[in-house]
């Protein structure tokens, strides 16, 4: 599936800018009419360490009302946790009705981290089919189940970890297990790819991005949220807001271009 991603593709700052600021301002109104609906998303965000999986959610989250969504950093379950049904500590992070969850890694960590580390071992094809499970039962139900995978090769990996490294500012966000798992990007891919065919269904499509250029990689974030709410609201029969007077919001000079995670 990867491999049929151009991964040169970008967009031109003037064309991607005014892309941007129109689906926030869209989305902003579809945010509003879920939370009078009732009407839910679940937004999992995957892809390769410092492929830009943190600046897409604020370039996402940066328009919407504060008290509708909720972000969720995900690692490595806690003591706790460990002693349950490894799905439930993610279903006590599914969001209310109205609300959007947000997940900046998610269930799908298991099948990648935990499996090439070795850290977890049993049946993956039972793993898989949990999971399919688990986001049927939400988009069965009033939930608009959205991943995107942010994919860029090992070369730009590196480049962006040295970037990262070189600036006293970000250094702390490349760690020696980045590294570690850069040197295995390979065996990573290999996991990746097979997640990807395994949980590629109806209900819960994979949004897979070339996250080369950044200003691509949001226009592509933005716009896959707009399209999949639209259609979550127009399954529930709900209407949706009116476009009249949709104008792209003043971003104040505001530029988020960074390379974070």
């Amino acid at each position: 599936m990867l491999e049929n991603l151009d991964l040169d593709v970008s967009i031109e700052k003037k064309e991607g800018d005014a892309r941007i600021s129109r689906a926030r301002s869209w989305l902003l109104r579809l945010q509003r009419t879920c939370w009078r609906e009732g009407v839910s998303a679940l937004i999992a965000f995957e892809g390769w360490d410092a492929s830009g999986k943190g600046s897409s959610i604020r370039a996402l989250t940066r328009r919407l009302e504060p008290r509708g969504f909720e972000i969720h950093p995900i690692r490595e379950p806690r003591t706790l946790e460990r002693q349950m049904p490894w799905l439930w500590r993610f279903w006590l992070k599914v969001p209310t009705y109205g609300s959007w969850g947000i997940f900046d890694r998610s269930w799908y960590g298991r099948v990648l981290v935990g499996r090439v580390e070795g850290l977890v071992d049993e049946n993956w094809a039972k793993t898989y089919r949990q999971i399919n499970n688990f986001e049927r039962l939400l988009a069965d139900d009033r939930y608009a189940v959205i991943k995107f995978f942010l994919h860029i090769d090992a070369d730009e990996q590196k480049r962006r970890f040295d970037s990262l490294s070189a600036d006293p500012l970000t250094a702390w966000e490349v760690e020696a297990e980045d590294w570690a798992r850069h040197e295995r990007y390979e065996e990573y891919l290999e996991a990746k790819e097979e997640m990807l065919a395994a949980t590629e269904t109806e209900w819960a499509p994979w949004r897979l991005i070339a996250a080369t250029d950044r200003r691509w990689t949001r226009v592509q974030v933005l716009e896959t949220v707009v399209e999949r709410v639209e259609e979550q609201l127009t399954r529930l029969g709900v209407d949706l807001p009116s476009k009249e007077a949709l104008e792209p919001v003043d971003e104040n000079g505001y530029d988020d271009e960074d390379v974070s995670r």
